[in-house]
């Protein structure tokens, strides 16, 4: 959505037509849409016209207009999180600045074809280090008129994205050995679908991301809730994006990420995964030059883009006020 409005907005800038016209963008009273018609211009100022997210956000409360609606998880309920424009706009910035997403190179149709249900159900949320999915079935079949693929469907994108380990978060329902006999790593850290994982997972998923050469795919049973919840412990540790930052990325990447209390886990986490990050940095600086290849691994994470020989298998055991971003109809069961 954000791309294309933003192409749509600057074929109508460019227009020869167009340029002794004025260009009006508007919306009606209703808060949703004025939230989304708001969140869209201001990402358009903040990706093109380079301004500050703080900038952007300024010039939308200009006039004697009411407040904007802020956006919510896609869970059921009374809503515990709000998520500002100004979250939404500063995540964005945070993602130009790392690489994570190139205007130039993105392919929207690739985007919307793969994150359909029948083409696999997955997003891109840190390019060339993390996928998030939808997890694999026993055998691929249409179920209820819902699509489900075993995972050997998703060998063939896998190993063209170099897609190297699979993370498996909910109960198990497939054989892990599916992915290791075709060459990926493959762990499991399961959590309870919609709870927060415990610092022994936390801690665990990190090393596993930290130590990976190669992308990773992540999924729990819809590749929202518990999935979106760990890779932001990553990006919080690495990257330094806020709770907030790191939330509205997510979402915007994959409607319907992080929900719940895994909103106020994230929050509660920002210190401490800040902190680490700075002893990672630290140690990987004064690390000696021989360790040079690892280092590339773990600092060169800013590239973009349904494998490897090992074959190990570790057991490492979406409410009231406001509106859901983007899509609701996702839920992690």
């Amino acid at each position: 959505m954000v791309y294309r409005y933003c192409c749509k907005l600057n074929k109508k800038l460019k227009s020869y037509s167009l340029s002794r016209k004025k260009i009006v963008h508007y919306t009606c009273f209703d808060q949703r849409k004025r939230a989304n018609a708001a969140f869209l211009i201001g990402a358009y100022a903040v990706i093109y016209l380079k301004k500050t997210p703080e900038e952007a956000y300024r010039a939308l409360l200009s006039g004697s207009n009411p407040p904007y609606l802020p956006f919510r998880d896609a869970s059921f309920g009374n809503c515990t999180y709000n998520l500002t424009i100004l979250d939404c706009l500063q995540g964005i910035r945070k993602g130009l600045q790392h690489g994570f997403f190139d205007f130039e190179t993105f392919d929207v149709d690739e985007y919307e074809h793969y994150e359909r249900v029948e083409n696999g159900d997955f997003n891109w949320i840190v390019p060339g280090k993390f996928l998030a999915f939808s997890g694999p079935h026993p055998k691929s079949k249409i179920e209820n008129g819902y699509p489900l693929h075993a995972p050997e469907a998703y060998f063939p994108y896998f190993k063209k994205h170099n897609v190297t380990a699979v993370v498996r978060l909910n109960k198990k329902i497939y054989e892990a050995k599916r992915f290791t006999d075709a060459g990926f790593e493959h762990y499991d850290l399961f959590f309870i679908d919609g709870s927060t994982p415990s610092d022994n997972i936390v801690r665990r998923f990190l090393n596993i991301c930290e130590n990976t050469e190669g992308a990773i795919a992540v999924h729990c049973k819809a590749g929202l809730g518990r999935t979106g919840t760990l890779i932001a412990c990553y990006v919080m540790k690495h990257y330094r994006f806020t709770h907030a930052e790191i939330i509205a990325w997510i979402r915007i990447c994959r409607p319907g990420s992080i929900i719940g209390p895994q909103q106020h886990f994230l929050e509660e986490k920002q210190a401490s995964l800040w902190v680490q990050g700075d002893i990672f940095r630290s140690k990987l600086k004064n690390r000696p030059s021989s360790e040079g290849s690892i280092n590339k691994i773990l600092s060169g994470l800013d590239d973009m883009s349904i494998g490897g020989n090992l074959s190990k298998t570790q057991n490492m055991e979406r409410f009231g006020e406001g509106q859901r971003m983007e899509t609701v109809g996702r839920n992690d069961f």
